[in-house]
């Protein structure tokens, strides 16, 4: 426990630098994609994977979760559990199947049919790396988990690429969706080297699966909520309609997604170990959540300024009508990267039921918001969608910190000086539009533009609000970190307290 705070902040490090490669990548493949594909390619895929994503939430059947956040766990239990997720991913995968002429009935499509019977494949392969993937991040090697991510993204991000060369339109999307989770399990595996024994009753396994199940109906239910507009715009306004809606959520969420997988998960690990620590609990709790928001409050404000060159940009000239449905989505994206966060609050200290009924109503919330503006298009999707999480932003913070170890305040005094100096430099930003908006180059209003709002964002974080300590604590745990390493593969179990503990 001693070299906690160096692995959480090498292990920070890992991780946002693999998402920041990530980022990268996918944005990339986004920008040729976009180029070599038209955006009914985008949404023909989009009918099919917001079904097939639902389903994609039971594969891990919310079992990774009690493998990290667990005092302690046997490889009799992890081997249950690894079966389980295998049991569960095959069902899915027949689910998969069983669905594929519904969908072709549903949209009218006949195309969707192969698309999702293909799709189905990943279901057995996804649940083959849960327990492999937990037993990485339970033992906290993020730079391990950093390295397969973003080498089963670049073979992902390769194959789509080459194949919307050649020609293949959507079935180039379809098989990068695809081949990123075999080269995922393929790591995970190796990285691991831990084989699963047969399956055995009497290992106590029954609260880690109330623990499980009740993430996952959790997850279930949030997905509902926030991806049923996608199905409900493809049936009522069509394919072309659902891809440039799709492109334009995609894109206004690469950035503050990717920031919160990496610092979610480390911040998972490093907080189930402290959960009898309630002091450095709050600390490290604090500390990650103000890393967030100091990053995704000034790159969301940037985005609702520059959507317009963003999109043409990023997506090129036919995408244009994507460029309002971009922007009205920012305050939605913005109030995600505030709330999102909390679940790194809730989950190591065993309040998996609050998360729950928090989203039971959180989903009808937004479902009903949706509902009353897909009448208006996707532009009156995104303003309902924002409208409706913006109402909610208040109640859901008080709701998660009750009887917890921060309290409001705390969590005010966290992002009251990025709130504040990311305010001022959209302000000047904003201002400087007037001048950037001679250019004729969307590039250069960008990267101008992009310049103006960093510059005075971090002088204004670090010389004036005094949110420099926490940066540089962060820079001193490195350094103090700088000459450890991470476990090697073959020593994953170097922890465990005895023979059958892990």
């Amino acid at each position: 426990m001693k070299d906690l705070k160096q692995r959480t902040i090498r292990g920070g490090l890992a991780r946002l630098c693999g998402q920041a490669a990530d980022f990268v990548l996918r944005f990339a493949s986004l920008i040729v994609m976009a180029r070599l594909l038209e955006p009914a390619d985008f949404g023909l895929v989009a009918m099919v994977t917001a079904i097939t994503g639902f389903y994609a939430l039971f594969v891990s059947a919310g079992l990774s979760a009690p493998t990290i956040q667990a005092p302690s766990i046997t490889d009799q239990q992890l081997s249950t559990l690894f079966w389980i997720n295998i049991l569960v991913g095959t069902i899915l995968a027949v689910l998969c199947l069983i669905t594929a002429p519904i969908l072709v009935k549903f949209y009218g499509e006949p195309r969707l049919f192969w698309v999702t019977v293909t799709i189905a494949t990943g279901f057995i392969i996804n649940a083959a790396a849960v327990q492999h993937s937990a037993i990485l991040q339970r033992h906290m090697r993020h730079i391990t988990l950093t390295v397969i991510e973003t080498l089963s993204q670049l073979a992902a991000v390769l194959v789509g690429v080459i194949l919307a060369v050649r020609g293949f339109g959507y079935w180039a999307i379809v098989a990068a969706t695809t081949t990123s989770p075999v080269v995922y399990a393929i790591g995970v595996w190796g990285a691991t080297r831990w084989i699963p024994g047969p399956p055995q009753r009497g290992v106590q396994i029954r609260p880690m699966l109330r623990f499980g199940g009740t993430l996952m109906l959790n997850s279930v239910v949030v997905y509902v909520g926030y991806n049923l507009e996608k199905v409900l715009i493809g049936r009522l306004w069509g394919a072309d309609v659902l891809g440039l809606y799709g492109r334009a959520y995609q894109l206004i969420r690469f950035p503050t997604d990717g920031l919160n997988v990496a610092v979610g998960g480390v911040a998972f690990s490093a907080l189930s170990r402290l959960q009898n620590e309630p002091a450095r609990f709050r600390s490290y709790f604090l500390k990650g959540y103000c890393l967030v928001n100091s990053l995704t409050l000034p790159t969301t404000i940037f985005c609702a300024l520059f959507g317009d060159d963003i999109i043409a940009v990023c997506l090129g000239p036919k995408w244009t009508d994507a460029a309002s449905i971009f922007r009205l989505l920012t305050p939605t994206v913005m109030v995600f990267g505030m709330i999102n966060p909390l679940l790194w609050l809730l989950l190591p200290l065993g309040l998996y039921g609050r998360g729950f009924r928090i989203a039971l109503v959180l989903a009808p919330l937004v479902i009903v918001a949706v509902v009353i503006g897909l009448p208006y298009g996707p532009t009156g999707v995104a303003f309902a969608y924002s409208a409706a999480m913006t109402l909610w932003l208040v109640p859901h913070i008080f709701w998660c910190l009750h009887g917890t170890p921060i309290s409001p305040r705390d969590l005010l005094s966290a992002i009251s000086g990025p709130l504040i100096a990311a305010a001022v430099a959209a302000a000047l930003s904003f201002a400087a539009q007037f001048y950037l908006d001679q250019l004729t180059s969307p590039l250069l209003r960008l990267a101008l533009g992009g310049g103006v709002m960093a510059v005075t964002y971090l002088s204004l974080l670090l010389l004036i609000t005094g949110q420099d300590n926490p940066y540089l604590d962060t820079l001193r745990g490195l350094k103090g970190a700088s000459d450890a390493g991470e476990p090697r593969a073959g020593s994953m179990f170097h922890d465990r307290p005895s023979g059958r503990d892990i």
